[in-house]
């Protein structure tokens, strides 16, 4: 039920970055062209590439929600780190791309400063990615999903590419207002200084997401809550071992619980389900939890 909810909050998250991206994209476009901001262009090419992010965010989640298989016993949680790839990979290739049109600008004739419209267009743009990368970073905090956090972030580098092109275009328009033809280049030149940001946001999000493919042990302070919370489990004397796999959002816990020897299978069995029951109930992010019981020597593990 846990998983339920949680799919259906983050779907609902990213229908909401699709709705707003595209938009936005459209508003930015329209807006760019009259107004003759190369930045503004560039910064509706980053919304549009945001709306195949939510797209491709959506498709993860769904993927992840998907129930065991025989193919995958554990679920398909990995799903939402692969579509935070994905979305990484799409934000560099944004980046390029800024940089390169920005870049072209600078080779051919000296360009026009946009006109005042194209301010109207990035500050109504700044406030929306603001609010659409709070709404998402913290439900994606809240929930464990990767795929939204990075989805959240996708937000953010486009608030910084808005913000970087309010300025571009407020100084290319006082240059030209001033007689300063140099300052009309801020405008190409914010698309560049955008594009590394992107770039830069982008690598950061795919590093993160491939730790998290390779399915990584979780380290002992990490680990103690579960701990914790299998030693308090009547019948439980020792925890022998316990390792704590990442996969995707959630985590599979492998351990081993030392009980009275003298117990009986059937006993023994019961423990182990108790311990089962208590990880899972105390801690959402517990997909799956493999007990294996030894008797109880009579040392406590050092």
């Amino acid at each position: 039920m846990k998983q339920v909810q949680r799919s259906r909050k983050a779907q609902f998250a990213s229908w909401v970055g699709i709705i707003g991206n595209f938009f936005l994209a459209i508003i930015k476009g329209i807006i760019g062209w009259i107004s003759g901001s190369h930045a503004l262009i560039a910064d509706a090419v980053h919304s549009a590439s945001d709306v195949i992010s939510s797209v491709t965010v959506l498709a993860g989640i769904r993927a992840a929600n998907k129930p065991p298989d025989k193919e995958h016993p554990y679920g398909h949680g990995k799903a939402e780190s692969i579509s935070a790839i994905i979305v990484s990979i799409l934000l560099i290739l944004v980046g390029i791309e800024i940089a390169s049109s920005s870049l072209q600008v600078f080779w051919g004739e000296t360009p026009q400063a946009p006109t005042g419209i194209a301010l109207i267009a990035v500050s109504i743009s700044i406030v929306c990615k603001e609010l659409l990368y709070q709404y998402k970073h913290r439900l994606g905090k809240r929930i464990n999903s990767p795929a939204l956090m990075a989805d959240a972030w996708h937000h953010r580098s486009d608030v910084l590419s808005s913000v970087g092109v309010f300025f571009g275009i407020g100084g290319a328009m006082i240059g030209e207002r001033i007689g300063y033809v140099q300052l009309v280049y801020l405008d190409p030149l914010a698309g560049i200084i955008v594009a590394l940001f992107i770039m830069r946001i982008g690598y950061l999000m795919i590093r993160e997401s491939i730790h998290m493919v390779l399915e990584n042990i979780l380290d002992e302070e990490e680990s103690k809550r579960f701990t914790v919370t299998t030693e308090n489990v009547n019948g439980v004397l020792q925890v022998d071992d316990l390792r704590a796999r990442s996969h995707g959002q959630y985590v599979v816990l492998d351990l081993k619980i030392s009980v009275d020897a003298t117990l009986n299978v059937e006993k023994g069995h019961h423990i182990s389900k108790q311990v089962k029951k208590a990880l899972m109930t105390e801690h959402d992010d517990v997909y799956d939890v493999l007990v294996h019981i030894n008797p109880y020597a009579g040392t406590k593990k050092s």
